[in-house]
């Protein structure tokens, strides 16, 4: 264990002459081994054959379990841990464990709430290096990934893969409690709330809880009134996307929904679901006053008015309400409908 070799700039001993000479470039910068294909200079020469692979692509390590190939040693030693299960490296904070010391140290972050990787254009800071790889294509606009069916392309690797799914078919997350399949992992993770009743999502204006981020999102413009969603042609403004999908229809002219009783076609699903009752006869509304029952829920608040005495609907000429909004249009007949206030 003798080490008589000791470097003069921090003190720390080496058992041989030649290791000492090897670390006293980390102190001078010294770099003495080139590539002879891109001129990158190293420090030692057993990294300087490592890098040499990156040119020839020899991958001289395999693994004795799959037969899968690495250029470096390392690797391989890493790679190893996926058959043997082996995780060395345990957090010293929770005792979780790791196959690979870099994912360790990444995980460390999670306690320290460490974000060393910042975007040098927004500012941004990322707990991983990869993240802000990732982060950085917003800015640059780059899409290296590309689907070989139909050349899509695409910001990261996950995205692609999910997208390939869409020409395959594949359905690879299946729900434990009721069979069924889902493309994304995360659209499983989602319908598993249906079966645990999970809200997790809460309103900080009014506390109602939701099943959903985006629906969370959605109620929230209940609150602020906020309404992004505009018609190109008309100038509308709605809450939510699929209202204003649902308008363009009017300008197109587009009925996507039929009834397979009589072939009425319809702009949205809503309005078909509707026109399927005169069919079955089915009236799920009931009135909790009288008793009496409706196909539709609007027919349902009309009704209710007769109990209330409700009358929201205003003349903006002569102030007279009316409990259906029918007698304020131009072309209508007030004998048609209740009195009048």
């Amino acid at each position: 264990g003798e080490k008589p070799f000791e470097c003069s700039e921090c003190g720390k001993r080496f058992s041989w002459s030649g290791t000492l000479q090897q670390h006293l470039r980390t102190h001078t910068g010294e770099k003495p081994f080139e590539c002879s294909e891109c001129g990158k200079r190293f420090r030692y020469h057993c990294v300087l054959q490592q890098h040499q692979r990156t040119h020839t692509g020899e991958k001289p390590f395999q693994c004795s379990t799959c037969g899968r190939k690495f250029t470096w040693s390392g690797n391989l030693q890493n790679h190893r841990r996926i058959h043997t299960g082996e995780k060395p490296f345990e957090c010293s904070e929770c005792g979780k464990r790791f196959r690979y010391h870099c994912v360790l140290q990444q995980h460390q972050r999670t306690h320290t709430g460490e974000k060393p990787f910042q975007c040098s254009t927004c500012g941004r800071k990322f707990t991983w290096s990869g993240n802000l790889q990732n982060h950085r294509r917003i800015h640059t606009g780059e899409k290296p990934f590309e689907c070989s069916e139909c050349g899509k392309r695409f910001r990261y690797h996950c995205v692609l893969q999910q997208h390939q799914r869409t020409h395959t078919g594949e359905k690879p997350f299946q729900c434990s409690t009721c069979g069924r399949k889902f493309t994304w992992s995360g659209n499983l993770q989602n319908h598993r709330r249906i079966h645990t009743g999970e809200k997790p999502f809460e309103c900080s204006e009014c506390g109602k809880r939701f099943r959903y981020h985006c629906v969370l999102q959605q109620h929230q413009r209940t609150h602020t009134g906020e309404k992004p969603f505009q018609c190109s042609t008309c100038g509308r403004k709605f809450t939510w996307s699929g209202n204003l999908q649902n308008h363009r229809r009017i300008h197109t002219g587009e009925k996507p929904f039929e009834c397979s009783e009589c072939g009425k076609k319809f702009i949205t699903s809503g309005h078909l679901h509707q026109h399927l009752r005169t069919h079955t006869g089915e009236k799920p509304f009931d009135c909790s006053v009288c008793g009496k029952r409706f196909s539709r829920p609007g027919t349902l608040r009309r009704h209710q008015r007769n109990h209330t005495a409700e009358k929201p609907f205003d003349c903006l000429e002569c102030g007279k309400r009316f409990s259906q909004s029918g007698p304020l249009q131009p072309s209508s007949s007030l004998e048609n409908y209740g009195p009048v206030l």
